[in-house]
């Protein structure tokens, strides 16, 4: 399906530009306003090896942008009395979680990167990694790595994990089938934590050859518990996420799979009725786009910094996004995917070749033109 209603050319040519001259790789571009979709695009290729074309219907790893869709559905279950509110402390649902220190640690606090559990202090099996519950148990059963609630620092694997517990405890059910039961159906979207095996015949093939990998430089503490959020003390690397058994296991921080139009969908569901369906109410989203953290990281890094609400990204230096209403988040690799409240809009730009976001974010830019 190709989509570009009146007005929207120029965003079409930005989104063009993004996979010009790209016979690797390819990219689409969703997005929807007041509940219906104005453009819909894709181009390039989706797997090299065979030449299979980018189409409507390719899925797409999301990476972090699965961080935003399983707070989506936290606050969802919020807003209909299946999770405490934000403010909540996160003990009075997981007793479990509250020794070290950790007693005063709130929902929404963890929602922010601020639980102090961006790393495990031991080293995770695969086993554990595969499995959000299992992950989520070692964190909570491990000293802070600071005090919890004084800072941030991003929980960049971790935070599903903490997110998943959370979905289970409230609910009963593992956050896939809960995502699948209250998002993605009502909604006739194609998102999955947790993507089943009949759908993998549709899945991107990621071209990692334009990443460089940068040699981190400071405080060998900071860059040690840097690295272990990503690797878990496994050997975990961004190159694992790509496997089927990691899109199996819908790991809730980074392993999310999406058609660029079923995210978009979501997201446009979040702040306008959408296909019928409005997923959370004004004040939900209010309390989710709260700004919790910001500005330096715990373990310092160079600037420009986010800045997150309730496990949403919200505008900042790195990701300035539509309009300072804008919520959303970002994934590895150049995915971008948020929502504006003032525009009534939900957009998605999903890409298979890992490098920069500055793809994405100049169609965001293009776009904002178009609408004045």
């Amino acid at each position: 399906m190709t989509l570009v209603e009146t007005g929207f050319d120029k965003v079409a040519d930005a989104f063009s530009r993004t996979v010009a001259g790209d016979e690797r790789a390819g990219a689409a571009l969703s997005v929807w306003i007041d509940g219906t979709p104005v453009v819909e695009l894709q181009a390039g290729v989706a797997d090299e090896r065979t030449g299979r074309a980018f189409t409507s219907d390719t899925l797409v790893l999301t990476y972090s942008c699965t961080k935003g869709m399983a707070s989506v559905l936290v606050a969802m279950l919020m807003e209909r009395g299946a999770l405490p509110a934000l403010d909540t402390p996160v003990v009075d649902l997981w007793p479990e979680f509250g020794v070290h220190g950790k007693d005063g640690v709130t929902i929404g606090d963890a929602l922010a990167h601020r639980a102090g559990l961006s790393a495990p202090r031991r080293d995770l099996t695969f086993e554990e990694v595969l499995d959000n519950l299992l992950t989520a148990d070692a964190l909570a059963a491990q000293e802070p790595l600071w005090a919890p609630g004084e800072h941030h620092q991003y929980h960049a694997v971790t935070h599903g994990a903490i997110t998943a517990k959370l979905v289970t405890l409230g609910t009963g059910q593992v956050i896939g089938r809960c995502f699948e039961e209250h998002v993605a159906r009502p909604l006739k979207a194609d998102v999955w934590i947790g993507l089943p095996d009949s759908e993998e015949p549709r899945v991107a093939r990621v071209v990692t050859d334009a990443l460089e990998e940068a040699t981190p430089t400071g405080d060998p503490e900071a860059i040690f518990w840097l690295e272990r959020a990503i690797n878990l003390g496994c050997g975990l690397t961004i190159d694992h996420l790509t496997e089927p058994r990691f899109r199996r296991a819908g790991l809730a921080g980074v392993t999310g799979t999406a058609t660029a139009s079923g995210l978009a969908r979501m997201w446009s569901a979040t702040v306008t009725p959408t296909n019928g369906v409005r997923l959370i109410n004004d004040d939900s989203v209010h309390a989710l786009c709260e700004v919790r953290s910001e500005g330096a990281p715990y373990f310092f890094v160079e600037p420009p910094y986010q800045s997150w609400g309730a496990g949403v990204m919200v505008p900042s230096d790195w990701q300035r996004y539509l309009s300072p209403a804008s919520f959303g988040h970002d994934g590895a690799g150049g995915q971008v995917a948020f929502a504006d409240p003032e525009a009534r809009m939900g957009f998605a730009y999903l890409t298979n070749r890992m490098g920069d976001g500055d793809r994405g974010k100049s169609v965001v830019a293009v776009l904002a033109q178009a609408l004045g």
